[in-house]
């Protein structure tokens, strides 16, 4: 049995967490921007790369249903295995609904979402402002759980690498050598 996960998961996951820093970091940047042009780009880029993401999570969810992750080693005490499951779904769980209600805050406002501005993405919602705001909170709200489950996340991988010394982050990261 491996203890590593495959190279089609760790890429997807690393280019998955840079792709949503990016999103997380877009979506704070333009939220106080006045009304204008390039604020309206942003909105595009930030849509685009919002249903990549969702996408990508399909493909990831899809592959890791055929590609089981390591075990968690038998040294990490239940209590700690039954969070770091807790965690992974959050996460999981997050990165499926938070699209979702980008996709239905659009629609509300009455922005349809043209991926790469190529692919119409149907609308899901009628226009409808006061809808469309209470959507807004709630992708916002969302998105302020997502990052600190992703603190909690990050915060749990480096413990375990420098204070527990396991290979939950090392069997993450892309091989540095051809070791068999």
């Amino acid at each position: 049995m491996t203890h590593r996960y495959t190279s089609t998961a760790i890429a997807v996951h690393w280019l998955m967490a840079i792709l949503i820093f990016g999103l997380l970091a877009l979506g704070t940047y333009m939220q106080d921007l006045p009304l204008s042009p390039d604020k309206l780009k942003l909105y595009s880029w930030h849509k685009w790369a919002g249903v990549t993401v969702f996408l990508l999570l399909l493909f990831r969810l899809t592959w890791r249903a055929g590609h089981p992750p390591p075990p968690l080693p038998d040294s990490m005490p239940k209590p700690l295995q039954l969070a770091a499951h807790a965690g992974h779904l959050a996460l999981y769980g997050l990165m499926l609904v938070i699209p979702i209600s980008g996709w239905l805050m659009s629609s509300a406002k009455g922005f349809q979402t043209v991926w790469f501005g190529v692919l119409p993405i149907p609308d899901l919602l009628e226009k409808n402002k006061e809808v469309g705001d209470l959507l807004q909170t709630v992708h916002m709200s969302l998105n302020l759980l997502f990052a600190a489950v992703i603190v909690g996340h990050v915060g749990a991988a480096l413990k375990h690498h420098f204070i527990d010394k396991d290979d939950i982050l090392t069997r993450m990261l892309p091989r540095q050598s051809k070791e068999n």
